[in-house]
Parts: structure tokens; sequence; C-alpha cells
């Protein structure tokens, strides 16, 4: 039984999906105006790995994922690029493609562009203004009056008198209350538009997830993800839009993840304090370490990003890559373990509790090894690559894994200063010294390399294994 906690109601439940064996899942997407930086990588991660688990469950999931490929910010930066918004935006969209590519981040079912679904948007805008929901202002937009809805504040627990309250009222007078928000913006001139009932204009940026999930997932769904930033007011206003237009419940279960921080702050591109996807991965080892970071919090809760704290997801996962060489590929057969991960992973997708079951399982596969006992060794080392795959990891084969090079540092002590070829002709050079009893000129030759971090294991039969630090 798999149990979520639900950001509308504030309590874990069991998830019950509308239609048996069926999913819907709906997450916000990225704003295409700039690079995937690491806040947006958690996202993006989160739900990866959450769509992995419900369809290993034995779920038929739907996931769709949107981009926002039109809104005031790509407008700018197109213009301060002296460049077309499509071909902007395309380069964009094209480099989050790569960036995904890189984390093992598996695409969604549906990837809906706003700018793609203009005429549902304007449609859905055509139902609020007919049910009075919504109305067009002095200055042409068409504004939400959220005054008509009546659970406006639901998700993010806030009270219309309280928000009112805290509003500058002088702040748009074409609104007749000034929590009102636009679904439709009137063309400025040179702004891109589309012709409306309301006459040229673009969408505002919450109607366009309300438009895109109910015309791929219906008018109710099952679940609705995306970052904790979102919920006020973004997806407090698709609710009120998409009950307001449909009738209908939207979305039963309401699901968001919590920020990556740099020295506590949230890290966001207004604030200055982000790190790309592109500035990161070349800093570490492979992009599974990134991944393994940010699996190692709880998807609902912060976590402060550092160099220290990649590098301590790099020896966690180097650990278990570690105890899975020289073990044969078997057949995985679930076992307790699997019982224990799939507890971990029903409790609210809890991810760091998922790991700590590898990782205990690593320790076990490792005392079975130091025994001898390789049959029994082989069948939990399959077991645990299977575990690892429903979280995308452990997808590298264990001995490429011991020779991927850690970034240099800049110390003179990095295995990346030598190649694998170089590395290779030491250890047959120190296999001669060895084979002409030079132990002075194998020890010398040995040091150099753990200098360098190279770890070397001697095997029966005079051969050789290493492994970079």
């Amino acid at each position: 039984m798999i149990r979520i906690h639900n950001s509308l109601t504030g309590e874990k439940q069991e998830l019950k999906p509308i239609v048996p064996g069926e999913l819907r899942m709906y997450v916000c997407g990225l704003t295409v105006y700039d690079l995937v930086h690491i806040g947006h990588a958690r996202m993006l991660m989160v739900f990866d790995a959450i769509s992995r688990y419900l369809r290993h469950r034995g779920y038929r999931l739907t996931y769709v994922r949107n981009i926002t490929d039109i809104d005031d910010k790509i407008i700018q930066r197109a213009a301060l690029n002296n460049e077309p918004i499509a071909s902007f935006t395309e380069r964009i969209i094209a480099a989050m493609h790569e960036d995904c590519a890189a984390l093992g981040i598996l695409p969604p079912d549906h990837e809906p562009r706003a700018t793609q679904f203009v005429p549902q948007i304007i449609a859905m805008v055509g139902e609020l203004v007919a049910r009075d929901y919504a109305y067009q202002a002095a200055n042409g937009d068409v504004m939400y009056a959220v005054a008509r809805f009546a659970d406006y504040g639901r998700l993010s627990g806030k009270r219309l008198e309280d928000l009112r309250s805290g509003a500058r009222v002088a702040v748009d007078e074409a609104k007749r209350d000034p929590l009102d928000f636009v679904l439709w913006k009137r063309a400025k001139p040179g702004e891109p538009f589309w012709e409306s009932p309301w006459g040229p204009g673009r969408p505002g940026w919450h109607i366009e997830c309300s438009a895109m999930s109910t015309a791929l997932l219906g008018t109710h769904f099952d679940l609705h993800g995306g970052g904790m930033d979102l919920k006020f007011p973004h997806h407090e206003n698709e609710i009120a839009q998409s009950c307001a237009a449909t009738g209908d419940c939207f979305v039963n279960v309401w699901m968001h993840n919590g920020f990556v921080n740099v020295d506590q702050e949230k890290m966001s591109k207004s604030l200055g304090n982000f790190f790309t996807v592109r500035d990161v991965l070349p800093k570490i080892r492979h992009p599974e370490v990134l991944r393994y970071f940010l699996l190692s919090s709880h998807y609902r809760g912060p976590i402060n990003y550092s160099l220290d704290q990649l590098e301590q997801a790099d020896a966690a996962l180097s650990r278990i890559y570690t105890a899975l060489r020289d073990l044969p590929e078997v057949a995985a057969q679930p076992g307790d373990y699997s019982a224990r991960f799939i507890e971990s992973m029903d409790d609210d997708f809890n991810t760091p509790e998922a790991l700590a079951v590898l990782q205990t399982l690593t320790r076990e596969l490792n005392t079975l090894k130091n025994s001898g006992r390789a049959e029994r060794a082989a069948m939990l080392a399959a077991e645990l690559r299977a575990l690892g795959a429903v979280l995308g990891l452990l997808g590298v084969p264990p001995v490429q894994w011991a020779r991927l090079a850690r970034p240099a540092t800049g110390t003179g002590t990095d295995a990346g200063q030598l190649t694998d070829a170089e590395i290779e002709a030491r250890i047959a050079a120190r296999i001669a010294a060895r084979q002409e009893k030079n132990w002075a000129e194998s020890d010398r030759i040995r040091d150099e390399l753990v200098a360098v971090g190279v770890i070397l294991e001697d095997k029966p039969g005079g051969k050789t294994a290493w492994r970079r630090t």
C-alpha cells in the first residue's frame, strides 16, 4: 500500500487510483529562459524516481511534464540576446533535454508546450468568463475573480482576508480585487500574440497548466506535483481555474518537493546563488553521484548543496560499486531486502531509507565475498542491482566505475592526471618487477600510483585489478 503526503490535506493517505491499476500524473516543468540549475534538477529527479517506482509497482502511469515556452522572462531574455523567441526557446529546450539525458532522467509520456495549447487555453478562459469567474479588465487583460471561488486558499492554508490585508490595492487599478490574477494578457507593442475573443494577447502563466493538464489527463486525475515554491500562488490558482471551468475536482493528491539550499538559503536564479547542471557535472565522477545526492534527502524536505555533500555521495555510491565487482551477473530474485526497499518507498517515497537498505545490503554482500560464499553473494548482487535500477542507479559496469576519474582538484594528487593506459603501463611494469623479485621497484610503483589516487588489488594468478579513489 503506497501512502503519499497530500499537500492538500497535510496528511499521508493511501494511494487510490481513480481507474484501478492506472495513474495519471502532471508535474509543472521548466520555464525555458535559462539553463537547468540544481534546484530544477531536484524536481526533475524527484518525479523521475517517483514515476520509475510507480511503474515498478505495476501501475500503468501516464506522466505529463509541461514546458512554459512563453512568458515575460523569455521575451526579455530573447530580446537581450537579439534572438527570435522561437529559436531561443528551442535552444534552451534542447539544452534541457541534454541535461536530463546526462542525469538519466527518463522523458515523460507527454511534454506539452504552452504555445501548442493556445486554443485550449482560450477555450478555458472563455468558459471561466461565461461562468462569471473571470472578467475583462479596463486594460484589456482577462482576470480571474478570486472572490468567486469559495475554496481559494485551501491548498496553501491562506485566507482571503489575510491575503487581502497584505496586498497593495494600488498595484493594478484595473483589477476589481487586488488578489485577482491574469488569465489572458493583452498584447503590448512588439510582443508575440495570438488572436482571441478579448483581442490579441497571450496566456497568463497559471492558466497554461490548467489547460494542458486537463487536455491530456482529463478534468479529474490522480497526482499533481512540482516545487514547493509553486504551491502558492501557482497551484492554488490552478485549482481555482480548473475546478471553476470544469465543475470537477481536478486532482486527488498534490505533491511538492523541497528546495535545494546554498548556505541555508534557497537556490534560485533571482538570488544569483545557483549552479547549473553543466557547472556541476564536470566536478563529479559521474552523473549518478548527483542523482544519489539528490535522492539522499526526503523529497519534501530541504537539501543543502555543497561539494562536500557531493563527495560524500560519491563515497557512498562507490562503496556499492566496489562490492559489486568480481561477481557474475545472475537473474535477480526479490528477497528480504526487496521487501524492506518497497516498505521504505511505499512510505511517501522515502528514498533516504531506500538508499539505507542498499547500503545494508552492500555490507552483507562484502561479508559474503570475504567469507567465500560466492553463490549467495552473486544472488544478493543481482538484487542490489535491481533495486538500484528502480532509482536510476547502478547502471555503470562496476569495473568501469572503478576506473572513472574523479575531476582534478589541482592538488597534484589526482588519479585524473593519469590515463587508463598510463596506469595499465605502470601496473605491467610492477608485475614485471615482481616477477624479477625486485620488491623495491614494485613498492615504488605501487606508492606512486597510490599518491595519485589509484588503488591496486593483487589477485590470484599474478593479476592486478585497480580502481580510482
